[in-house]
């Protein structure tokens, strides 16, 4: 198929796939999108198979979905489909590889539906009667352990901030209500003042950095700031295909196609006025990580993503 119709075909499967399955994942989207394209593909080679998943990547990261995590799953997805045995890769009928890499595909999806499960179980023990928690934004994997959390019996105080300028906190308040559990919306500049109210800080992450620390909503910064001041956890939930080999050690290191949507930097080279979207927390303000992986400390990631790549 054209470089460019798979292009039009993979953003369509994308915005089909996060508009006709709510709960689903930007990155399990993306690599669902990549397993289509294995499935159609007519490559008789190596080289036309990875310029088709490139100009695949390519498009998805085009649309205004997490660029962020488009590009750790797909990664980490074409990394786990090309670990071939040499007897195989050394074959002349490239449909062999073709349907292995398919059948590896197929694995990687079923190990990445379960880690929202596999998260809510290791947290679990970290949530007890009454707690009260405070997030930031709208998770789907934070709505999901929290709701795990509800189903084995505990009771949760949960504040959500309205996470502005684009207030999703609201939509994060509203599935909170309709699942049952206590949710008060509270102003962003309301953190400080409930801080010491709060049990522990709860958040989700567009993506974690080798650094251990991660990509999130803007505000998440200063809410983890505002955590470590006054010595309350920072407990992130994020699935194991958001680990990102991206090394930051400051707001100005972070690419611009992770702080700004695709249709905010078409035509534009000064973005210098434009509000972000996203902060960059450094691992020393964040307490644990939760992923399908495990409980994991900021500076274990660095190891973990070396595992995944190796």
């Amino acid at each position: 198929m054209e470089l460019e119709a798979l292009k039009s075909n993979a953003i369509s499967n994308l915005n089909s796939l996060m508009k006709n399955e709510p709960n689903i994942s930007t990155g399990l989207a993306a690599i669902k999108t990549l397993l289509k394209t294995l499935e159609i593909s007519k490559a008789t080679t190596a080289i036309e198979l990875d310029a088709e998943l490139d100009a695949v990547v390519s498009a998805m990261e085009s649309t205004d979905h997490s660029s962020t995590s488009i590009r750790s799953a797909s990664n980490l997805f074409r990394k786990f489909i090309s670990l071939a045995p040499a007897d195989l890769i050394d074959q002349p009928d490239f449909v062999n590889i073709l349907n292995f890499y398919n059948n590896r595909g197929r694995i990687f999806i079923e190990r990445v539906a379960r880690s929202r499960d596999l998260i809510g179980k290791f947290s679990r023990p970290f949530f007890a009667h009454s707690t009260r928690l405070l997030t930031h934004s709208y998770s789907k994997v934070v709505l999901s352990v929290l709701r795990k959390a509800q189903e084995s019996g505990v009771d949760l105080e949960v504040f959500v901030t309205e996470s502005q300028p684009n207030a999703s906190g609201k939509k994060m308040h509203e599935e909170l209500t309709k699942m049952g559990i206590n949710s008060t919306l509270v102003l962003d500049s309301a953190v400080g003042y409930l801080m010491e109210r709060m049990d522990a800080v709860i958040v989700g992450a567009e993506g974690v950095m080798e650094t251990g620390g991660i990509i999130n909503k803007i505000g998440t910064l200063s809410i983890a700031i505002c955590a470590k001041m006054m010595n309350k956890p920072v407990y992130v939930m994020a699935e194991s295909i958001k680990f990102v080999k991206e090394y930051p050690l400051n707001q100005s290191d972070i690419p611009e196609e992770f702080k700004y949507r695709t249709s905010v930097r078409a035509g534009r080279k000064d973005l210098s006025s434009e509000h972000p979207e996203v902060d960059y927390t450094p691992p020393s303000f964040i307490t644990l990580l939760f992923t399908d992986l495990g409980i994991l400390t900021p500076a274990a990631v660095g190891e973990e993503l070396i595992k995944l790549y190796t």
